[in-house]
């Protein structure tokens, strides 16, 4: 959850097409096939199958989409990418100031966090986590109901975004969102982490050959495979104006939101209640984020939306399986950037720290 204050920017894209402008709220898009031989031409918009879930939409002017690789569909022919290229960065286009900006702002988020939240003689941490838990004495109870109140409170808010932005600005309104939703992360990590062995073995698989590597290497895919709008941490950090982006590329053609799929790992590892109710309250929270976000995208992006909806799935290789997507023959290339070399060394980097993280969560005493 609090991982993505530590992740790096992307890596210059190694596609060969050139970038056109990218859809911008209360516009449309003209879907073509185009050949390489001859000029691309403006076509209407082609009708897809209406939502699942009912959302409003507006009128929209039309505008270029832009290309991203090709499709297998056919040698001559290629896709037109309407969304936005995940993970794209241009070293050209960034300023030092601004990573010098994001530096400090990390050092002093780190550090208010610390003062006002994790440090037991000024924060007000414990004092949260002892309110939840005089609620049960179950610590399944607490952990559920920690797991739901950063739930709640974080998609919430997200629910709120166009409104908050329209009263505070985006800037402020991105402040204000981690403001609130980091501390209850760590507050629900922590705890977790102090109380992961308490409840009721139901299951027990660590003997088993290779449960471990199995169970590594899903957390490891987990964590490369974040949502691209983390990687945007000068947005993250409110040093660049945030935007709510249209991704369509990368880890989007496998399954459009990501964060579902990673619940699962330490619930087969641990095998207890805690860990199951972790991981309901988890589960749930996800997959009522999958669907508040296609919500908001809709709303934010109307029939261009729909587009990359009708051609990628949130259930993962879904949309692969049954031919609405069509991989590029360089599909590999949106991942040989520097977001994702990032993540493995991170990834590398907490699995051999977990005795650091566990010993500084137990001496919260939380």
């Amino acid at each position: 959850m609090a991982t993505s204050i530590f992740l790096s920017h992307p890596f210059s894209p190694l596609l060969s097409k050139q970038h056109h402008k990218i859809p911008s709220p209360k516009q449309t898009i003209a879907i073509a096939y185009h050949s390489t031989n001859k000029p691309t031409t403006k076509t209407p918009f082609l009708p897809f199958p209406t939502s699942f879930f009912p959302f409003p939409s507006n009128p929209r002017k039309e505008f270029w989409p832009i290309s991203v690789g090709r499709a297998q569909t056919d040698e001559k022919d290629e896709i037109l990418v309407v969304g936005e290229d995940s993970a794209e960065f241009e070293l050209s286009k960034q300023k030092i100031s601004s990573w010098v900006y994001f530096t400090g702002i990390l050092g002093v988020v780190l550090y208010v966090l610390n003062v006002v939240w994790i440090d037991n003689s000024t924060g007000f941490g414990k004092s949260f986590i002892d309110s939840v838990s005089s609620i049960s004495d179950s610590p399944e109870i607490v952990m559920l109901s920690l797991t739901l109140i950063f739930a709640i409170v974080h998609s919430g808010l997200a629910s709120l975004r166009d409104k908050g932005e329209e009263l505070i600005g985006e800037r402020a309104f991105r402040v204000l969102f981690a403001g609130v939703s980091l501390p209850l992360a760590v507050s629900t990590i922590v705890y977790f982490i102090n109380h992961r062995y308490d409840g009721v073995q139901l299951w027990q698989l660590n003997s088993i050959a290779g449960i471990h590597e199995l169970i590594w290497i899903s957390n490891f895919i987990s964590f490369f495979f974040l949502y691209p709008s983390t990687f945007n941490l000068l947005e993250v950090a409110a040093v660049d104006k945030p935007k709510m982006h249209l991704w369509e590329t990368g880890i989007m053609r496998i399954t459009r939101h990501p964060q579902v799929i990673w619940c699962l790992a330490h619930t087969l590892w641990i095998g207890n209640s805690v860990a199951v109710a972790a991981s309901v309250g988890l589960i749930g929270h996800h997959l009522f984020g999958a669907w508040n976000g296609d919500r908001r995208l809709a709303i934010r992006y109307g029939e261009a939306f729909e587009v990359v909806k009708n051609r990628t799935s949130i259930i993962p290789f879904a949309a692969i399986l049954d031919g609405r997507q069509k991989l590029p023959e360089d599909y590999y290339k949106e991942f040989i950037r520097l977001p994702y070399l990032s993540i493995t060394a991170l990834t590398l980097g907490a699995y051999f720290l977990h005795p650091i993280m566990q010993a500084a969560s137990y001496r919260l005493h939380w």
